[in-house]
């Protein structure tokens, strides 16, 4: 039976995210670096996409490059051959490539790395793995799976956006609807925006479709969709999927259109960003190495971690915020209120349907 983290080393993890002292801004940090012996001891392997793709690849990298620059640790990122067409065995290739290379711990980014991090897990027994956006493994202790609710920000996110005015709305996943934190950010953005257009006494509409979205890339295609959706009265569209943002983004720019960016704070990516369903990948990665290094992996390893607003791993960019129908104090109540659990949001994405306030669209 597979282990669940216990509550008390959740908030553990809050208190030692909340105290982690870096030793330089992560910009700061090379994406490269050259290690005289030739060991890398961080590695990462990244999901599909590029690894500067301002969202999920990159926002786990640097988690990977904070804690192993703050520590003196080399590192090296490993980008499985054939792009987004990458095979189990080519992110296997990756993971052996890094094990070869003296990797102590290996980060894996990615539900895609499921088949191939099995493997190479009970190959390589010395070498630890941190399963991004994964799962545990039954009898592979070396491995740790850190998932998110990203139902929590999704809600969020939408509930945001229909308070600030917008009742036109898009949704485009990566994964093909195939990916179960991308599934959990769609199905918490519908719930999200149909309690704000209940609130309100409206109706809101919504484009949801994974079109062009398995690979997460941004392509002519997606665009294609998308400016069409603008150009047909979307006035605000959810952009999930790594690197898919520069075709929605590019959609909404010619189009006088919003974008809600995903995973990381995006508004400094765009102008038409108006919030951004984030979570914590960076704190998650630091963490979670911490325990590589301060022996006391058997905490995390072979457990299933899932977090959410509790463990402060989910919701909008406050920094950046220049929302005007809903205020940083209305969202922190509600996020308080996801907390105590006054508020509850399905998980479930097969219940995914509309609603008496929200006319859902899905595109095929």
């Amino acid at each position: 039976m597979k282990k669940i983290l216990s509550l008390a080393l959740v908030l553990c993890m809050v208190f030692a995210l909340s105290v982690t002292a870096f030793a330089a801004d992560v910009d700061d940090i090379p994406d490269t670096m050259t290690a005289e012996d030739g060991i890398y001891e961080v590695a990462f392997v990244t999901d599909v996409g590029q690894l500067k793709d301002k969202s999920f690849n990159q926002g786990t990298y640097d988690g990977v490059k904070l804690y192993a620059d703050t520590n003196g640790l080399s590192y090296k990122y490993y980008q499985p051959a054939n792009g987004d067409q990458a095979t189990d065995d080519d992110r296997y290739d990756a993971m052996k490539a890094a094990a070869d290379n003296g990797a102590k711990v290996i980060v894996c980014a990615g539900f895609m790395q499921g088949n191939a991090l099995a493997k190479a897990a009970a190959e390589f027994t010395d070498v630890k793995f941190v399963f991004v956006d994964g799962w545990a493994f039954d009898g592979l202790d070396n491995i740790a799976g850190i998932a998110f609710k990203e139902e929590q920000c999704g809600f969020l996110a939408g509930y945001a956006t229909v308070k600030e005015g917008y009742t036109k709305l898009g949704f485009c996943g990566g994964g093909g609807g195939t990916n179960p934190a991308c599934c959990r950010y769609g199905y918490g953005f519908v719930q999200g925006a149909a309690a704000a257009a209940e609130e309100l006494g409206i109706t809101v509409d919504m484009n949801y479709s994974w079109l062009y979205g398995a690979s997460f890339s941004a392509s002519p295609e997606l665009q294609t969709l998308v400016n069409g959706w603008y150009e047909a009265g979307t006035e605000a569209v959810f952009a999930c999927g790594g690197s898919m943002f520069a075709s929605v983004a590019a959609a909404a720019s010619a189009n006088d259109g919003a974008v809600i960016g995903v995973d990381v704070d995006q508004s400094f990516e765009s102008d038409t960003v108006i919030t951004s369903a984030m979570k914590g990948l960076s704190d998650s990665v630091v963490w979670a190495l911490t325990k590589v290094f301060d022996g006391t992996w058997e905490e995390i390893g072979g457990v299933a971690t899932s977090l959410g607003a509790a463990e402060n791993a989910v919701g909008l960019p406050v920094d950046t915020w220049s929302l005007e129908g809903w205020t940083v104090e209305e969202y922190e109540q509600m996020l308080a209120d996801i907390i105590a659990g006054d508020i509850v949001i399905d998980d479930n994405y097969e219940n995914l349907a509309g609603s008496a306030s929200l006319n859902l669209n899905i595109v095929e």
